[in-house]
């Protein structure tokens, strides 16, 4: 088990409020002491974190490992090195694999790899299926998938259409305390789209994925939520302005409602679509500055309660074809990080201290999860984070399976360091 002390890191615990430069003692993978000089004797691997952060460990609640079923694009193995080595300690995986994450023995199954590939130094958590196959015609049997590990419903790459289904699942949610996680997309405007629609498609020529199809569905999901006031609603990747403001006048209202957003989203435009570059292609799509304005204010405001990547790893065959015949998606696990610290940190719109919670102590609460205490006794699960360095993206290093990436040799500022989670360590050269 693990043994070590780590040395004057800044540590940043929205549970506590703490913000200031600690000792931590780690005796057989607890935390034995903290304080300002902590004594240790050579028993212990002494790791020196001045001028670096120390932070509860990060969580995840979007992405996409593929197995079972698409293992050529990702495992949960190589997912789960790729969330450790983006300073995750937890991930939350969504249902599309196949077979769907729709019953109890695929939940036990992504449950339980989990635990034993990586050392289980990260923690898997499945988002199980809100409808059987996610065809948005039968809800799936969620007692059994929350009592397998479930943490959440959500057809995600397809909406629940169904204004009765979603209903349904809202009430039947709302007895296990997890959230229904919308893809907010009316589908019959978004049929063949590849692209915001705007004056970039128009100029390229690409059909159009109009921003008033995610803003129609959260719409309609407010006024469901309002039905069944119990239920914890969640947005996923929200991409436009007209949808924050709906999200935005839903929590004044009082609603059981939050929402994520992707690196991706506050950080490229559908500018970056003119060179074809499929890896710029996903939905929700890239939208415009406007909207980009608009999620800058929403976190500055508190609308927006979770970062997560919506990681969806496709291979180079699949992605290296023509732009409408291309697959939706791309990697963010190992990104995420330097694009947070890059695009909210250094520009001022979030603190750290808020720019923590939205990666580990908001998604926890939303989640129902246990929050990482980092206190004298607790269980070590932290992450290390070196927030000035400067480093270049190279999709070639990243440990994903794949690499469809948009971000390949950009300068970046701030990544992660290392994990440390259930008596085991991760650290990386700095």
């Amino acid at each position: 088990m693990l043994n070590m002390i780590l040395k004057s890191g800044r540590l940043i615990d929205p549970l506590s409020g703490k913000d200031e430069t600690v000792d931590i003692l780690i005796r057989n993978g607890r935390i034995e002491k903290m304080g300002k000089s902590v004594k240790h004797d050579s028993t212990f691997e002494a790791i020196n974190l001045t001028g670096k952060i120390v932070t509860p460990g990060l969580i995840d609640m979007h992405v996409h490992l593929r197995e079972p079923g698409f293992e050529h694009k990702e495992t949960i193995e190589t997912g789960c090195l790729a969330a450790a080595h983006g300073g995750f300690t937890a991930v939350c995986c969504m249902p599309n694999t196949n077979p769907t994450i729709d019953d109890e023995s695929v939940a036990r199954y992504v449950h339980e790899k989990g635990k034993q590939v990586c050392e289980g130094i990260v923690d898997v958590y499945p988002i199980a299926s809100a409808t059987k196959g996610r065809k948005g015609v039968e809800l799936s049997p969620m007692a059994e998938l929350a009592k397998a590990g479930a943490v959440g419903f959500s057809d995600d790459g397809s909406p629940i259409m169904s204004a009765e289904i979603m209903r349904r699942a809202l009430e039947y949610s709302s007895m296990y305390g997890v959230p229904v996680i919308q893809h907010a997309e009316d589908v019959t405007m978004t049929q063949g789209g590849s692209m915001n629609e705007g004056l970039q498609a128009t100029r390229l020529g690409m059909p159009g994925i109009p921003p008033v199809a995610e803003e129609l569905m959260v719409a309609r999901d407010i006024i469901l939520l309002r039905y069944a006031p119990e239920a914890k609603y969640h947005v996923a990747h929200v991409s436009a302005r007209g949808t924050l403001e709906w999200i935005r006048n839903a929590k004044r209202e009082g609603l059981s409602i939050t929402c994520e957003v992707t690196p991706h989203h506050f950080t490229l435009t559908d500018e970056a679509v003119s060179g074809f570059d499929t890896n710029t292609k996903m939905n929700p799509p890239l939208r415009t500055k406007n909207d980009i304005m608009a999620i800058k204010e929403a976190f500055k405001d508190g609308t927006i309660d979770v970062i997560a990547t919506d990681h969806a790893p496709h291979t180079i065959d699949e992605k290296e074809v023509e732009f409408l015949q291309a697959p939706f998606g791309i990697v963010g696990l190992e990104t995420a990080i330097g694009l947070s610290v890059t695009e909210l940190i250094e520009t001022k719109v979030l603190s750290w201290m808020q720019l923590v919670e939205k990666f580990c102590t908001n998604p926890r609460r939303i989640l129902s999860l246990p929050q990482i205490k980092v206190e004298e006794g607790e269980p070590a699960n932290l992450t290390f984070l070196d927030p000035t360095v400067e480093w270049k993206v190279d999709i070639h290093s990243f440990h994903s399976k794949s690499k469809n990436s948009p971000f390949d040799g950009r300068i970046l500022r701030g990544r992660a360091l290392g994990v440390v989670n259930k008596g085991r360590r991760l650290f990386f050269p700095s």
